[in-house]
């Protein structure tokens, strides 16, 4: 019985851990909700810009990656973008389903510096919806987008970055 205070204390910091675990995700998007640094650009579909500023530049750089064995190359036809803030700007992507199956893709935005992400209003992309693809098939897509006025003067370019996922298994495992 000369353990017990051991034990309790053990118990007690168990929970804690457990508590400050579980926890974590919402401090995590609390940080970086005040911050700004969270990179996590708006999932819904902008409304159109009316005003823009015609003295001033910004450079849009694009990156695509696939998740790890997910079978599929994206690509935008344009590495940069210089973009007046406020006026409307079309890039075009393409993706390919390399394997030899009907696959589902997902892509997945963030934007780099993370503070000028709530300044980047997307009217049209593929990452709104879930892109079905034939094997071997090829699509374009179109994302339109603009970088709104308030964007920091500091911020002189940004990059838009996607991470594409193969979700067609959890499609599968959701629809049984």
């Amino acid at each position: 019985m000369t353990h017990l205070p051991l034990l309790k204390k053990l118990v007690v910091i168990c929970i804690a851990m457990f508590a400050f675990a579980f926890a974590l995700v919402p401090l995590y998007d609390v940080f970086c909700d005040v911050t700004g640094l969270n990179g996590k650009p708006s999932l819904e579909q902008a409304k159109l810009s009316t005003l823009v500023t015609e003295n001033r530049e910004v450079s849009v750089s694009f990156t695509t990656h696939a998740q790890s064995g997910a079978p599929f190359v994206v690509k935008s036809k344009e590495y940069s973008v210089a973009v007046k803030p406020g006026a409307m700007r079309e890039v075009m992507f393409s993706a390919k389903n390399n394997s030899n199956l009907d696959k589902v893709m997902q892509a997945v935005p963030s934007v780099s510096p993370g503070k000028a992400a709530k300044y980047l209003h997307k009217i049209a992309c593929f990452c709104f919806d879930q892109q079905p693809l034939k094997a071997g098939e090829e699509l374009e897509f179109k994302l339109l987008f603009y970088v709104d006025t308030e964007l920091p003067s500091d911020v002189e370019e940004l990059t838009l970055s996607y991470t594409v996922f193969d979700i067609s298994e959890q499609l599968v495992a959701s629809n049984n």
